[in-house]
């Protein structure tokens, strides 16, 4: 598991299934991924089994956030040792086991979400990059930007990319804040590209280079 100051990230597994479908549901969710059709719980289970054939690199993670965090709704309060035991984030931590929750998976952890990297080019090293925080709740409270973090490091780290992009709509600009807090520049736009709920709307092209990374991460 790969793990951050209140956000850590693990495969995912066949009990998810219920709440991407939930999530996959919901229009409000569904905008912000630019999707427009409806899916079934059979049309998830595929959807896992296919990633399940993916190689390592290219399979999503799940995007949890520590139980306590989803009580107090804080957006700055991880429970983490302090003092000698204080880890950097991004590597292995203790975690904390607190009584469960409704959502809550084993060790007090709560499901939000999934992040992935996919159309990864080797020679290039290049890889698209896709989140998607299906938890209303914890909207705007900061967990979109530090899991978008967490994940550059582990690309640029663990994978050795050297280019990591994005596509979102013009219509998202929480993602859009998010995508520049964590680095993101925005590259151009291919002007109505893509067509949702009635309207046409722009499509940013944002990235954000191995160098760029290692200068904000100092």
């Amino acid at each position: 598991m790969i793990y951050g100051e209140r956000v850590r990230l693990r495969r995912i597994e066949r009990v998810d299934i219920p709440k991407y479908y939930e999530w996959i549901n919901d229009p409000e969710v569904l905008e912000g991924l630019g999707a427009n059709l409806p899916m079934s719980m059979t049309d998830e289970e595929k959807w896992f089994d296919e990633t399940t054939q993916r190689e390592q690199a290219k399979k999503p993670f799940a995007i949890e956030i520590r139980e306590q965090d989803s009580f107090t709704g804080d957006v700055v309060s991880p429970t983490f040792p302090t003092g000698d035991n204080v880890r950097t984030p991004g590597t292995l931590v203790p975690a904390i086991e607190l009584a469960p929750s409704a959502g809550a998976t084993p060790g007090g952890w709560r499901l939000i979400g999934n992040c992935a990297f996919f159309d990864i080019d080797w020679i290039s090293r290049a890889a698209e990059f896709g989140i998607m925080v299906g938890d209303k709740s914890v909207w705007n409270q900061g967990y979109g930007t530090e899991t978008v973090r967490l994940l550059l490091r582990h690309g640029f780290e663990n994978l050795n990319l050297n280019r990591v992009f994005l596509r979102v709509f013009d219509n998202n600009p929480r993602a859009i804040r998010a995508y520049e807090k964590a680095g993101f520049t925005l590259e151009g736009t291919q002007r109505q590209a893509a067509y949702q709920y009635g309207a046409y709307h722009d499509v940013h092209m944002m990235s954000v280079l191995r160098t760029e990374w290692e200068k904000s991460s100092r």
